[in-house]
C-alpha cells in the first residue's frame, strides 16, 4: 500500500505543489490548513508521516506535534518553517519531531527526508508489533513471568503474577527484594543465584504464602537475560501455581488435612468435599457446630480455596460487641454520628467489598442488627450510621454458630426470614467425641506446630496420656485439645508428655479400663466381640472403646465373620 501524508501549512500554495509532488509519486495525500483541520484528520485517518508548519494561524505546529505525542501515534512529524533557528529546532526535538526542514522546500530534499522518515516508521512499526506480541503472550500465559535487571529491579510483570504473587504494576521500577513483606520469599533464592552465577535454577514444590493466599504450593524457575551479543543483562523468572496438583496429589491418598483443618475420619472427609463444592458458589454458608470444633478454619478454607481468595476475608465475632459497636464495626459510621464518632470510619463490609465476611456467633447480634444484615444479605447495600447515602457492596457472608439457630427461631429471639437467607447451605462439623481417630492425627500436628514455637524436641505423648486423650469426652473440642497440650509443652522437660503434664481436669479424669485401644493393632476375634457387646453392637461406640476407626471395625468383623449370634 502507498504511504499515506498528512500536509498541514496556512499557505494553499504550498498545500497544493506538496500535494501535486507527492501525487505525482503514487503517495496518498491528505492536507489541512490549521490545528483544528488537522485534529480532524488525524482522528479519521492513519498517516504514515506528517509535515506540520510551524507557524499557524491560532494554534502552531507545535500544538499539532504535541497532540500527535499525546495520542501516541507512531507517524514521524517533520517540522517546517520559513524563519528557521536553533530555539525552535531544538524545542520541536525535544517534543518528538522526526525531522526539521527549512522553507523553501527543495524537491530532493523533500523526498530524501520522506525516505529516511518511511524507513524509520518501518522499525517503529517493527518494534511495536513485537511489543503487542511479547505483551499478548505475557496475557495468555498463566504462569507468573517476573524480569528484573542486574541489580533486581523489576523491568516486567505480566497478570499472573497479580494473581500468584500478589504484585501489581506499581512494582515496576521497585527492588524485587523490596517485595516480600508478605511472602516467605523462597523465590528470591533461586533469583539471586541466577544474578550471582549467570545460570539458571529452580525449586520446586515450595510453600509460597502471601496475605490472601494460604497454602500456596509453587515451581520456582529461573533464567537469565542475555542480549545478542551474549552480554548478561537480568533475569526472568517463572511462577508456576501447582497448588490444585499438589491437592489432587493429596486426594488420592486419604486426605488428612485440608488447608488448615485436621483430620482423616469420614465425617471430616464429607466437611472436605462439601467446603469444595462450595468453595466457588456465591451462596451463603452456615458453618454450625460446638465452641471449638474448628468454624473459623472452615471459613477460612471457603474463601482461600475459592475464587474470591484474592480479595480480602474479613473476621467479626457478633458475641463481643454491643449492639451500637458491632453496627458501627459492620456497617461503618460518619463523624458526629454518635459520642465518641470523632472521625468517619469504614465498616467491615465495605473492607470486605468483593472478597469474604465471616460472621462469628451470630445467634448473639440484636433485633435491629438481624434487620439490617437480613437487607445486606437480600440487596447487597447499607447506609453506615449517621449517613443516608447507601453503598453497594459484593460480599460473600459466611456465617457461625455454636447454639441451634432454629431452636432461638421458635423461642423468637432469632428472625425466621433471616435464619433461611444464612442457612442457604450448611456445614455441620462434629465434635471431637464422635471423631476421636482423628485425636493421634491431631496430637502429632500440635506437637509439630508446639516445638516450632516453644523450640523443644518432644516426640510423643505416654501410653497413659494417649488413653486418657482417646477416653475424654472433649467438651471444649479442638480447641481444648490444643490448649491442653500447649499446657503440656511449657511443663514437659523431657522428650515425652506424661500424665504429670497434663492440665488438672484431664489429669484426675478416670480412664475406663475396659477399654482396650489398640491404636489400629487389635485383631483377637473375642476382643472385638466383647467390644460389640458392650456397646449393644453400636459399631462407632465399639471402635471407639478398641481405638481404632469405624471403617476398621468392619473390616474386622467381615475378616473374622463376627455376628451376634456367635455371642
Amino acid at each position: 500500500m502507498n504511504a499515506k501524508i498528512l500536509i498541514i501549512d496556512d499557505e494553499e500554495g504550498i498545500r497544493f505543489t506538496f500535494r501535486k509532488f507527492l501525487l505525482a509519486e503514487n503517495f496518498e495525500v491528505a492536507t489541512a490548513k490549521d490545528f483544528d483541520e488537522a485534529v480532524n484528520c488525524i482522528s479519521k485517518n492513519s498517516f504514515d508521516i506528517v509535515f506540520a508548519d510551524i507557524i499557524l494561524k491560532g494554534k502552531s505546529g507545535m500544538d499539532v506535534l504535541r497532540e500527535i505525542k499525546k495520542r501516541k501515534l507512531n507517524c514521524p512529524v517533520i517540522m517546517i518553517t520559513g524563519y528557521p533557528n536553533i530555539e525552535t529546532a531544538s524545542e520541536a526535538v525535544r517534543l518528538g519531531a522526526f525531522d526539521y526542514i527549512p522553507k523553501p522546500i527543495q524537491k530532493d530534499a523533500l523526498f530524501h527526508a520522506i525516505d529516511v522518515a518511511l524507513q524509520h516508521k518501518a522499525v517503529i512499526d517493527e518494534k511495536e508489533k513485537f511489543r503487542s506480541n511479547l505483551e499478548a503472550i505475557f496475557r495468555s500465559v498463566k504462569d507468573a513471568i517476573i524480569t528484573v535487571d542486574k541489580d533486581l529491579v523489576v523491568l516486567e510483570i505480566n497478570e499472573a503474577a497479580r494473581n500468584i504473587c500478589g504484585f501489581t504494576r506499581d512494582s515496576i521500577g521497585k527492588d524485587f527484594k523490596s517485595l516480600h513483606d508478605n511472602c516467605k520469599g523462597k523465590c528470591l533464592e533461586a533469583l539471586l543465584e541466577t544474578v550471582n552465577l549467570k545460570q539458571p535454577a529452580e525449586l520446586n514444590h515450595i510453600e509460597c504464602q502471601f496475605k490472601n493466599r494460604v497454602e500456596q504450593v509453587v515451581a520456582v524457575s529461573t533464567s537469565p537475560l542475555l542480549n545478542n551479543q551474549g552480554v548478561f543483562s537480568g533475569a526472568v523468572m517463572v511462577v508456576k501455581d501447582e497448588t490444585r496438583l499438589t491437592d489432587l496429589e493429596r486426594e488420592l491418598n486419604e486426605r488428612q488435612q485440608f488447608h488448615r483443618i485436621v483430620g482423616k475420619s469420614e465425617k471430616m472427609q464429607e466437611v472436605y468435599s462439601l467446603i469444595e463444592l462450595l468453595s466457588d458458589v456465591e451462596t451463603t454458608v452456615l458453618i454450625s457446630g460446638e465452641s471449638g470444633t474448628g468454624k473459623e478454619l472452615v471459613a477460612e478454607a471457603l474463601h482461600y480455596k475459592g475464587n474470591r481468595s484474592r480479595n480480602s476475608l474479613v473476621k467479626v465475632n457478633c458475641s463481643a460487641l454491643s449492639e451500637n459497636l458491632l453496627e458501627s464495626e459492620l456497617f461503618g459510621h460518619i463523624r458526629g454520628s454518635f459520642t465518641g464518632a470523632i472521625k468517619d470510619k469504614i465498616g467491615r463490609f465495605q473492607t470486605a467489598d468483593g472478597g469474604t465476611i465471616f460472621l462469628d456467633e451470630i445467634a448473639d447480634i440484636s433485633p435491629k442488627i438481624q434487620i439490617e444484615l437480613l437487607r445486606v444479605l437480600e440487596e447487597k447495600e447499607f447506609e453506615r450510621v449517621g449517613d443516608s447515602t447507601t453503598i453497594k457492596v459484593d460480599v460473600r457472608v459466611v456465617a457461625a454458630s455454636n447454639q441451634d439457630l432454629s431452636e432461638k427461631v421458635r423461642d423468637g429471639e432469632f428472625r425466621e426470614d433471616l435464619y433461611y437467607r444464612l442457612n442457604v447451605m450448611r456445614v455441620i462439623l462434629p465434635p471431637l467425641r464422635d471423631r476421636r481417630d482423628d485425636i493421634p492425627l491431631l496430637v502429632n500436628y500440635f506437637l509439630k506446630k508446639f516445638n516450632n514455637k516453644f523450640n523443644k524436641q518432644i516426640m510423643s505423648v505416654s501410653k497413659d496420656v494417649e488413653k486418657t486423650f482417646m477416653e475424654y469426652p472433649w467438651p471444649g473440642n479442638i480447641r481444648e485439645l490444643e490448649h491442653a497440650l500447649e499446657h503440656a509443652f511449657i511443663l514437659c522437660r523431657q522428650s515425652t508428655i506424661t500424665m504429670d503434664h497434663l492440665p488438672p481436669e484431664l489429669k484426675t479424669f478416670t480412664v475406663n479400663e475396659s477399654s482396650l485401644p489398640g491404636n489400629g493393632e487389635v485383631d483377637d476375634p473375642q476382643t472385638i466381640l466383647e467390644a460389640l457387646e458392650k456397646s449393644a453392637w453400636n459399631k462407632t461406640k465399639a471402635a471407639s472403646l478398641l481405638g481404632i476407626s469405624r471403617r476398621s471395625i468392619y473390616r474386622k468383623i467381615k475378616e473374622h465373620n463376627i455376628s451376634p449370634d456367635k455371642s
